[in-house]
């Protein structure tokens, strides 16, 4: 079974891959499926940029149907609002590094007492026969006031956020710590009770 995931983010793509190893599935990222450019992710919701992704994938896919996956995530700040929540990426500039990105937020929160914040992450699954399965992950934290660790490649929020119930970042984490505490980890927990029914029914 190949599940295409429609990202080149490389941190993203190592995660997945390694929370869905214990089954007989080949992850494939756009590059390695020889899929070019990406989606445009101008959608209202984490779940409406994901399912862009999917449909984006599968309109580039030159052996027709197969299975594809996606994810969009964003931090919620609660004393900036529920700011950036979904332009999480992009709120610092369209353009901005990974490190830039770190800075400005920490910028947004310079003297604010309240550092709590939810990451979410929505994760779509489609089947070949085109149909779209949602799942969702939700964490809780607090953010630090400056990094604590070098953030994940293409992951800037990984240097200051850390789940309730730990003291660590999520950078400081392995993916294993992961898989029970970040967003990403909890959604694609759900994947895997979808696949071990899908696969040993």
């Amino acid at each position: 079974m190949d599940i295409i995931l429609s990202t080149r983010n490389p941190t993203k793509a190592i995660e997945i891959k390694t929370m869905l190893k214990e089954f007989n599935v080949n992850i494939l990222t756009l590059s390695e499926a020889g899929i070019q450019g990406e989606a445009v992710e101008d959608g209202n919701t984490l779940e409406e940029n994901a399912a862009k992704k999917i449909d984006y994938a599968g309109l580039q896919l030159n052996n027709g149907a197969a299975w594809i996956m996606a994810d969009d995530s964003g931090i919620f700040i609660t004393a900036l609002d529920g700011a950036p929540g979904i332009k999480a990426a992009r709120w610092a500039g369209d353009e901005a590094t990974t490190e830039e990105i770190i800075h400005y937020t920490l910028k947004q929160m310079d003297g604010i007492k309240d550092r709590s914040a939810t990451f979410k992450t929505a994760i779509v699954l489609q089947s070949p026969d085109g149909k779209k399965l949602y799942f969702e992950g939700l964490t809780t934290g607090q953010l630090a006031e400056s990094p604590k660790a070098n953030p994940k490649p293409a992951m800037p929020y990984t240097a200051i956020f850390s789940p309730d119930g730990t003291n660590k970042v999520l950078a400081e984490m392995t993916i294993e710590e992961q898989k029970g505490l970040s967003s990403r980890g909890k959604a694609v927990l759900q994947v895997v009770a979808f696949l071990k029914g899908f696969l040993n029914g």
